[in-house]
């Protein structure tokens, strides 16, 4: 007869049982990414930005503007299809790519449905 299974508790970022490497950047990510390409309005110091996503999250986006934002600046971002509008900020420097700057953006607070997508949980 088998023992009874036992619920073990795990710290977050260790390895899971049997798992002897470090996780990757994919295993610890806190929210799934999805490639989507949604109109965006970027408020921020009396202008308007207007770009579209690269990839969307529950917790944020890249987003490709034409211009750079310095990491750290607050900002309101619309999401034009929907017109919600959530508070936001900047959170690491953007990249430079053929299309424009690629501006990290992270929410003030998780919104899974900003995006109107449905984002399935994450399991680690």
């Amino acid at each position: 007869m088998k023992p009874p299974a036992t619920n073990r508790q795990f710290a977050p970022n260790s390895p899971k049982p049997g798992l002897t490497r470090p996780l990757t950047s994919e295993e610890r990510r806190r929210a799934q990414r999805v490639l989507l390409r949604v109109p965006v309005r970027i408020k921020v110091a009396g202008k308007t930005l207007e770009g579209s996503t690269h990839t969307v999250s529950a917790t944020g986006a890249l987003v490709v503007l034409s211009e750079a934002l310095a990491q750290g600046t607050k900002i309101t971002i619309e999401n034009v299809t929907t017109q919600k509008t959530v508070e936001a900020h900047i959170p690491r420097p953007p990249q430079f790519s053929p299309e424009g700057s690629l501006v990290p953006i992270e929410f003030a607070a998780p919104a899974p449905n900003f995006w109107n997508v449905f984002f399935p949980p994450v399991i680690n």
